[in-house]
């Protein structure tokens, strides 16, 4: 056989993953007892492992997670309220396939922004679109988008992630500009996208904060009712690890 313009073709063919197993093969003995058909299996196999783990390296890219968070490195020890059993749930993104939401409140630092990028990573890992972005960020663009003709294409382009997270909602009660993002938002999300949320503030207060009753009952309709909550409560994890460094 003439490896070399095989690996070649392969290459030309895109079958990066392929060309690499073939390349190894060749130079590995514990591969000479195999069959035809089993070796061609395992080439098989390195091509698709590839492929996903460069659409999984594309998912991640464009997700723009803030942190570099995964589900299996959530400490359950601290003190904050987080139960084990209700997080490895929405681990399992049945809640993203049923086009459910998901808000995590609590004060600052218990780590409501790890969790939410941890589960928008795991999101991708199960072949969904994430996107992240915090709710001050969100509500700028969305404004610039308004005056330069981009607002529906902006809308669109969240509309499309299976998964947005908007961090850091609430840290000021809402314009009446930025309630009509919000609405218009989780109008196109509803019942097709699922949205994470997290806030200091309880959920209980959203609707003073939004202000206007009418939009914050469009809102809150569309983003509670069908939500699963975590309600974070405790001390830093900051805090505590500086703590523990300068003891």
């Amino acid at each position: 056989m003439l490896y070399q313009p095989t690996i070649d073709k392969l290459q030309q063919l895109r079958l990066f993953g392929m060309a690499q197993a073939l390349e190894e093969q060749r130079n590995s003995s514990p591969y000479d007892p195999l069959s035809f058909e089993d070796r061609l299996g395992l080439l098989v196999d390195r091509e698709m492992t590839q492929r996903d783990n460069h659409r999984l390296e594309i998912r991640l890219r464009k997700a723009k997670l803030r942190l570099t968070a995964i589900v299996e490195d959530i400490d359950y020890r601290h003190p904050r309220n987080l139960d084990k059993t209700a997080l490895l749930s929405l681990a399992s993104c049945r809640w993203i396939r049923e086009h459910h939401n998901c808000l995590i409140t609590g004060p600052t630092g218990v780590g409501k922004s790890y969790i939410a990028c941890a589960l928008a990573h795991k999101a991708c890992r199960e072949g969904y679109r994430a996107f992240y972005v915090r709710a001050p960020a969100l509500f700028e663009d969305l404004t610039i988008a308004k005056a330069d003709g981009r607002y529906r294409r902006l809308l669109a382009s969240y509309a499309r992630n299976d998964l947005l997270v908007i961090d850091d909602w609430g840290l000021a009660p809402l314009s009446e500009e930025q309630r009509h993002h919000m609405h218009e938002l989780m109008e196109d999300r509803y019942d097709l996208r699922s949205t994470l949320v997290t806030s200091q503030v309880p959920v209980e207060k959203w609707h003073t904060m939004i202000g206007d009753p009418s939009r914050a009952d469009a809102i809150l309709d569309r983003l509670v009712h069908n939500a699963h909550k975590i309600i974070l409560k405790g001390d830093s994890l900051r805090k505590n690890r500086k703590k523990i460094q300068e003891s």
